[in-house]
């Protein structure tokens, strides 16, 4: 055995690449109490404290400092530190805490711009050499765009996709570093390129191209880590290194992308292995584990990626999504270590923060005492969503982004945003016109002369809508990740998963209720419709009540599951790049206010520019039963064929839960079990009171830690703007369950 793995059981994950075997035959469940966790140490307060004052003026000038002379790459920064003398986890994306960077390879353009909107200039000697020599991901996919998609873009039916920032939501297995250390690594991948060279075809060479990509990227790394006098080539020794190890490997992806999110993984139950056996030797204590755990949540708080101003409009707050996910099932035992609250507890420590954001994949089988444990960080922190443990196959997933999960070092995922459906609906009933501009968009659409909108005629219109619109979502997304692969390739991200993966394509719907509600207006009410002098329906009068999504009625959620339905019936007609298999998402991140900006009124009542729901959310405050009503419409859509999640976001009273602490937890681990032991795909809980979230508008200055879910990402309140945050108070506070 090797020295580095001294202690360590199994066999098959020493004879091939196997962290999920490894960590099945030596991590230990954890059933106790909190009580063993320590506070933060005097050198993370230190380190932390430094982070804070510069955090504070990166609130002010909104981007602390952009590097000018030169493009980012793995290892083409020296040495950076926060405090030197203080840090225990090293290595920093620049030279400089919070010091930004351009990868010309993902958005050459929208780098540059965002530099000069922020008051940098960058070295005009340096782009001008790149545009020379190369071709950003960003430039090829607008050049290869067809004119449909560019219109569908244009009038905003297809919104985020990833065709000027990095894709992201790629999930890497960073454990394997220190694991099995970077020449390993770099000699499996060498074995694998060795076998690809029969039967050469262009499936082949792609990924020989690939391969070598992945080598290179794994000895930058290795490079990269030498600036900091670390050897990384061999397995990690201990906790420390463990930790390290794994920070180096994250950094390397963090230097080599420019993407609204970076998984960071699934990683307490691999570091509790290594921290048990110290434990255990005596070589290190529960003080120092701590230290470490925090002072790598603090790096993980300042990776950032250059963006426009209005990218936020898309991604809100000024972090990439990273998402650690805690907790699962293995043949009935729990993953809960107490490793698991060790994460936990750098909210404690270092206070609630957007990043990183915990998945807990929950179960009613989870240990008791760590549910109430989550439970009591809920109440006062919101950096944490909940996923269902139980239909998984395997603990050993991470989130890529929103809501959706892959296998670690086995699956990717191709982001591709959200397209509009509250908009392909107005199309269905304007002869397929844009309800703004007037404009034809989508050819060959019946025209509705009716004044009272006839449902069989507005669904027959919207089907004839929603195939087209399908098809050129499909064009662009098979382009974008085309484009993607040949021009942005993630090198380092790729490096740590199996050279042969399973691929996933994801498609997004955004605006789900604010559909429903309007099909069942047309159905179960009387639509009137509006028309200007030119014949364009831009209004609607509403004769009669309608069920709505959100109250456990089935006339409303029977339409809700028939749209996805449809949805992926149709995407079922197109081939995906790279044989990529589908997941479709309800899900919409701060595409809700993009989308509802440029949306004319609905048949629900919902007036011009009112921003949609998040996710599979009802209309604000359409849910008039309380929430489980709300929650049990949402468990009625088909989950299996949502399988990139259903984004559920909801806010409680805290009087909702309960007069005492210890009775509102309670009553959050009832309201849990009970949603996913029924089937429940994924929820996020902000437990606060609407006065809050007004308060907060009227002056945020006594709101600085306030962090909330907002359709799976985790943002500070006062870092997001004025239309997101008005948007926030005007959703469904629900005062009882």
């Amino acid at each position: 055995m090797i020295e580095e793995w001294n202690g360590f059981k199994g066999t098959k994950w020493q004879q091939t690449i196997d962290v999920e075997d490894f960590i099945i035959n030596n991590y230990k469940e954890y059933t106790g109490s909190s009580e063993f966790l320590k506070g933060i140490s005097r050198k993370t307060s230190r380190v932390w404290s430094r982070c804070q004052k510069l955090l504070d003026k990166e609130d002010i000038t909104k981007v602390l400092d952009v590097e000018t002379s030169y493009f980012s790459s793995i290892n083409g920064f020296e040495q950076g530190y926060i405090d030197k003398k203080n840090e225990v986890i090293v290595g920093l994306q620049t030279d400089e805490p919070l010091k930004q960077f351009i990868n010309p390879f993902v958005a050459l353009d929208s780098s540059l711009e965002a530099s000069k909107n922020y008051g940098y200039r960058f070295d005009r000697n340096m782009e001008e050499h790149f545009r020379e020599f190369a071709i950003s991901h960003e430039e090829a996919t607008e050049a290869s765009y067809t004119k449909e998609i560019k219109k569908y873009r244009e009038v905003h039916l297809l919104e985020g996709l990833p065709d000027n920032y990095g894709r992201g939501f790629i999930v890497s297995d960073f454990r394997r570093l220190p694991l099995y250390g970077a020449d390993y690594l770099i000699a499996r991948k060498e074995h694998d390129l060795d076998r690809l060279r029969r039967d050469i075809n262009y499936s082949i060479v792609r990924t020989r191209e690939e391969v070598i990509k992945q080598i290179d990227a794994l000895k930058k790394i290795k490079d990269m880590a030498k600036h900091y006098d670390i050897d990384i080539s061999r397995p990690a020794k201990n906790t420390k290194e463990a930790i390290q190890w794994l920070y180096f490997a994250y950094l390397g992806a963090s230097k080599d992308t420019c993407s609204a999110s970076l998984p960071v993984g699934n990683n307490t139950p691999f570091l509790d292995i290594y921290i048990n056996r110290d434990l255990e030797n005596g070589s290190i204590k529960e003080e120092e584990v701590q230290e470490l755990i925090d002072q790598f949540i603090i790096k993980l708080r300042l990776i950032r990626f250059l963006h426009t101003p209005e990218y936020k409009n898309y991604f809100p707050g000024k972090n990439p999504l990273i998402t650690e996910v805690i907790g699962g099932l293995y043949n009935g035992k729990s993953l809960i270590t107490q490793t698991a609250y060790r994460f936990l507890n750098s909210l404690e420590n270092l206070g609630t923060y957007p990043v990183p954001s915990f998945a807990i994949l929950w179960s009613s089988k989870l240990p008791i005492n760590f549910k109430r444990y989550c439970a009591k960080t809920m109440l006062s922190h919101h950096t944490i969503e909940l996923l269902n443990a139980d239909k998984l196959d395997s603990f050993n997933y991470a989130v890529t982004g929103l809501a959706g999960l892959s296998k670690i070092g086995k699956q990717i995922d191709y982001y591709g945003g959200s397209c509009n459906l509250p908009k392909a609906l107005l199309y269905a009933i304007n002869e397929g016109k844009d309800e703004i501009t007037g404009e034809l968009v989508i050819p060959d659409i019946e025209p509705i002369k009716d004044d009272v909108l006839n449902y069989p005629i507005v669904v027959k219109n919207f089907v004839k809508v929603l195939s087209k619109l399908i098809c050129i979502y499909a064009d662009a997304l098979n382009i974008v990740h085309y484009m993607h692969d040949k021009y942005a390739y993630e090198g380092s991200l790729m490096a740590f998963n199996d050279t042969v993966v399973e691929r996933y394509i994801t498609f997004g719907i955004a605006g789900l209720s604010t559909l429903v509600d309007s099909l069942c207006a047309i159905r179960y009410a009387k639509v009137h419709v509006n028309r200007d002098d030119k014949g364009l329906t831009t209004d609607f009068n509403i004769d009669g009540s309608f069920p709505k999504f959100g109250n456990n009625q089935d006339e409303a959620d029977r339409i809700a599951s028939d749209i996805i339905k449809l949805f992926n019936k149709e995407l079922r007609n197109h081939h995906m790049y790279r044989n990529a298999k589908i997941k479709v998402g309800v899900e919409t991140v701060g595409l809700n206010m993009v989308y509802g900006n440029n949306t004319g009124s609905t048949p629900n009542g919902r007036f011009k520019g009112v921003p949609y729901a998040i996710g599979a959310c009802p209309v604000g405050n359409a849910d008039t039963k309380g929430l489980l009503s709300s929650l049990k419409s949402v468990m009625k859509l088909p989950k299996e064929l949502c399988t990139n999640g259903i984004i559920t976001t909801v806010n409680i009273s805290g009087n909702a839960l309960g007069s005492k602490k210890s009775e509102r937890a309670e009553n959050i681990i009832g309201l849990l079990d009970s949603y996913f032991n029924q089937n429940g795909s994924q929820l996020e809980i902000n437990i606060i009171d609407k006065s809050t979230i007004t308060s907060a508008i009227k002056d945020d200055r006594n709101y600085t830690n306030l962090v909330l879910h907002n359709g799976g990402f985790a943002v500070r309140f006062k870092d997001i703007d004025n239309n997101l945050s008005n948007d926030l108070a005007e959703r469904t506070f629900h005062e009882v369950l």
